[in-house]
């Protein structure tokens, strides 16, 4: 299944919500480029097919860390859109701006899957009610949260 196929229109009836964040004021201040690329990812969003006045961008978190939802206003106003069943797309660069940690991961993962929620990052886009892309999801939630031990 391509990336567009996921894509049907009760996704595009929906919004389009952009998470963007950096885990440190100093790397919101150092990485400008990265905060710049997670922005041009409403374009992404247009180009899927979502109208620009339907995309929403969700920075509350920018200079907060993804290790836990304590703190994370912007985590929680999304998790709360996508169980509401008002999201068709979260887009982020990659699965590690939404969190850093398996069981905030998996609960967005289960909330999407069961609201028709797509997951999209810089690799693609990803239905976490289909198997394999609940599998590749859980894959990136993993290396992120090891990531994390390691850096």
């Amino acid at each position: 299944m391509t990336e567009i196929s996921k894509i049907t229109t009760a996704h595009l009836r929906r919004l389009a919500v952009v998470y963007v964040r950096q885990s440190t004021p100093g790397q919101v201040m150092a990485n400008t480029e990265s905060t710049a690329r997670q922005y041009d990812l409403t374009q992404r969003a247009v180009v899927l097919g979502w109208p620009s006045a339907a995309v929403r961008v969700i920075d509350d978190d920018l200079g907060v860390s993804g290790s836990s939802t304590a703190g994370r206003s912007g985590f929680a106003e999304l998790a709360a859109q996508v169980g509401l069943g008002q999201v068709g797309l979260v887009l982020s660069l990659e699965c590690s701006r939404l969190a850093r940690n398996n069981a905030d991961w998996y609960r967005l993962l289960d909330l999407a899957g069961a609201c028709d929620t797509l997951i999209g990052d810089t690799d693609g886009i990803y239905h976490p009610a289909l198997f394999n892309d609940r599998l590749v999801l859980g894959m990136k939630g993993t290396m992120s949260e090891a990531e994390l031990h390691i850096l």
